[in-house]
This record gives structure tokens, sequence and C-alpha cells, in this order.
């Protein structure tokens, strides 16, 4: 059986991941209380009962600050008392300015503004709150540049597709300008690579029109960064695999998102695939 348990900023996507685990074949229960965590994953496996292969749990601030504290530890026990389990914890969030502006647009009340606390102060709290629920989760997602579209596709490519086995490598590209991706393992920058903006006839494309790919292949600096970003990673992968890692994240970054780090993306999962098949690409600001 694969459990996940969904979690994270309120606001920050939830429902829509329980929706497209939903549409995936998950037996999914939102807002469960912690009490009934254990006694619903012995009813998924009771012998008795039809197999749910696939379930998924909403878990979050509604809850109550103390089921919340002792979540880690429930998780715990139930890896080493249940064989055959397997436990993803899944961690969303948003900068507070998008936040902001989701509850304005659709007027819901935050889980704790009904204790007296502005928005504003409701989300502040809240992340401090469930700060050491995301040291500790699997895979964190910062949804603050995805709509509704974009956030499904990247769960499906991230928990839905791929083999079970093998770990589920994020490649993604972005932009300094517009802030760094927290969500990632690693972060790489590009900006000492030559920059096919100051080219004028190259300025209109990105890192995937064969213009730049074709400068970009010209210069030796990007064979030398390639290949030892490659060799890094093919280094280190395994023993992440080895330590049971479900995900990892690997950003690349230059100056405005659009040409080198989109191009060295391109180029790092060009030669990591053939290794590691759950990989999946993003480029932030080509979204």
């Amino acid at each position: 059986m694969k459990l996940v348990i969904v979690s994270g900023l309120s606001g920050s996507g939830k429902t829509i991941a329980l929706h497209t685990l939903e549409d995936a074949g998950y037996a999914c229960v939102d807002n469960l209380p912690l009490s009934l965590l254990t006694a619903f994953v012995e009813a998924s496996l009771h012998p008795a009962r039809p197999a749910n292969e696939y379930a998924a749990i909403g878990i979050d601030i509604r809850g109550g600050v103390d089921e919340l504290n002792d979540l880690h530890r429930q998780l715990t026990q139930l890896r080493q008392n249940t064989p055959g389990l397997q436990i993803h914890l899944l961690f969303l969030y948003a900068e507070p300015s998008v936040l902001l502006r989701r509850f304005s647009e659709t007027r819901r009340p935050h889980p704790l503004t009904h204790k007296g606390l502005a928005l504003d102060e409701a989300l502040n709290t809240e992340a401090r709150l469930l700060a050491p629920l995301r040291e500790v989760a699997d895979m964190v997602i910062d949804t603050s540049h995805s709509n509704l579209h974009q956030l499904r596709t990247i769960l499906r490519s991230r928990l839905l597709d791929g083999s079970p086995d093998k770990i589920h490598l994020l490649l993604q590209s972005f932009g300094y300008k517009h802030g760094t991706p927290s969500d990632s393992d690693f972060i790489f920058d590009m900006r000492c690579l030559p920059n096919p903006h100051w080219h004028t006839h190259l300025r209109p494309f990105t890192g995937r029109d064969p213009e730049v790919m074709q400068f970009l292949s010209n210069q030796p600096e990007t064979h030398i960064m390639l290949e030892q970003l490659s060799t890094l990673l093919m280094s280190w992968l395994p023993l992440f695999e080895r330590e049971q890692r479900q995900f990892l994240s690997v950003s690349l970054g230059c100056t405005g998102g659009q040409h080198r780090s989109v191009y060295m993306v391109e180029c790092l999962a060009e030669r990591l695939r053939p290794s590691y098949p759950n990989l999946a690409l993003r480029h932030r600001e080509l979204l």
C-alpha cells in the first residue's frame, strides 16, 4: 500500500493535490483526525476487505497543533510496524504575498482567523507552527508560481509517473531576478556562462530554441559545466537512493531564467534520464 499524507499551508493547493490523487485512483480522505490514522491504515490493509493499494490523507492546521506535532511519531511507528507500507509526506506552501492574494480573491476564511487573528497574522502563525512538519517532509513544493493546471502537472509528474523503486528527480530552471526556488535540494548558478541576452538576435528566443542551443553549445565553459554537474549528480544520487530518499529537486538558475538555465536543464535531463526514468522538468519562468 502506498499512502500519501498531504499537508501544508492553507491556500497552497492541498485540495487540488487531493483531487489530483483521487482522479488517479487513490482513496482520499481530507481533514482526517490524526487519532484515526492508524485505524484507517489497518482497515485498508485488512485481509477481509478489498485492498486499497493507493490512499491519500489530508492533514493540516485544521486538526490542531497537538495532532500535527504527533504526526511524525505516528508515521514513524506505522513505517516500523506495517511491512509493505510506503508513506510519503507531501508539504505544499506558497509565498505570504501570494497566499494573501489568494484568500482575498476567494474570500474564504483562514482556519486561524476565527481565533481573532488578522489574515497576515494567521498566515505567519500557521507557517511557524508547520515549520517542523515541513522539515521532515519527503517532498516540498512551492506553488507560488503555479496555477491549478500547472500544479496538477507537477503533482502527476512527481507522484504518479515512473518506476516505484527509483528516486523521483525534478530538474528546474529559474531566473535569479525573480527569486530563488526555496523548495530545491540543490541550486546551481549558471550566470557564469556566456549570456545570449547580450546578442540582440538571440534575445527573443529561449534555451530550447535551436539558435540559443547552438550558441551555448559553441562555448567551452558550457561543456565543462555540464560535464561536472553530470558527474556530481551521477556520483551522489545513488547515495540518496540508498538512504531511501524518494524525491530530490535540483534547480539551475541564470539571470532571467530564459536562456542558460533552460538549456542546461534540458542537456542535463538528456544525460540523466537513462539512469533516472522518474525525471521531471520544469522551466519556472517559461510557464
